[in-house]
Order: C-alpha cells, then structure tokens, then sequence
C-alpha cells in the first residue's frame, strides 16, 4: 500500500467518524469536512497556486511541500464527493496505457 493510499484510508476514516457526529477533536479533516465542498474546493485551489509559486521560485524544498499539501486536499475533496483513491488511480492506470500517443489538437482559424 502507498503512502497516499494509506492517508487516503485515513481520510476516509475522518470523514465516516465526521457523518457519525463522533468527529476527532483538532481534527483538521473533520473541520474542512464540516465547512464543505466550497471550503475543500477553496484549499485546493490555493493550496495549486502555492504549488505553482513555488516552482516558479526555484524552491524545490518548499515545492515537495505544497505538493503533498495539494496532494491531501484533493484526497480530501475526492473522499468528500465520494471518490475512493482507487478510482482515481484506475484513471490514471489507463491514461499510462495511451502514453507516447500524441493527442491531435483541433486548429482553430481565427480569421474565419
């Protein structure tokens, strides 16, 4: 098992104790559960800015950081919409299939 199948595990734990109102206290994933989806959605999307800032910094210690910080709020937000982390990697199993297949982009004229 992962490491990110494991926090998956964990996540979902979080969130089945959150539905049963017996949420841990000083939770953080019980609270963004609690807030919602705009919250989870909210985090997630900073959480790809700081992501992106700190590529473009040249930080590489800092980035390792906000990608597992990007990592667990998505993971967050798929258990929320009730994604298992298996699903998700299912798709990413069958995007590897299809690697060095070039997709064709459809080329607009702008003139028209």
């Amino acid at each position: 098992m992962t490491i990110y199948r494991e926090i998956f595990e964990v996540i979902k734990q979080r969130k089945s104790d959150f539905e049963k109102g017996i949420a841990q206290e000083n939770s953080y994933t019980a609270y963004l559960f609690d807030k919602g989806v705009d919250k989870i959605c909210k985090k997630v999307g900073e959480e790809a800015t700081e992501t992106v800032i700190a590529a473009k910094n040249g930080n590489n210690e800092e980035l390792m950081n906000e990608i597992n910080d990007l990592l667990y709020h998505v993971m967050v937000l798929a258990a929320n919409q009730g994604l298992d982390w298996s699903d998700v990697e299912k798709v990413l199993e069958e995007r590897n299939e299809k690697i060095g297949n070039l997709k064709q982009f459809h080329q607009v004229d702008k003139n028209t």
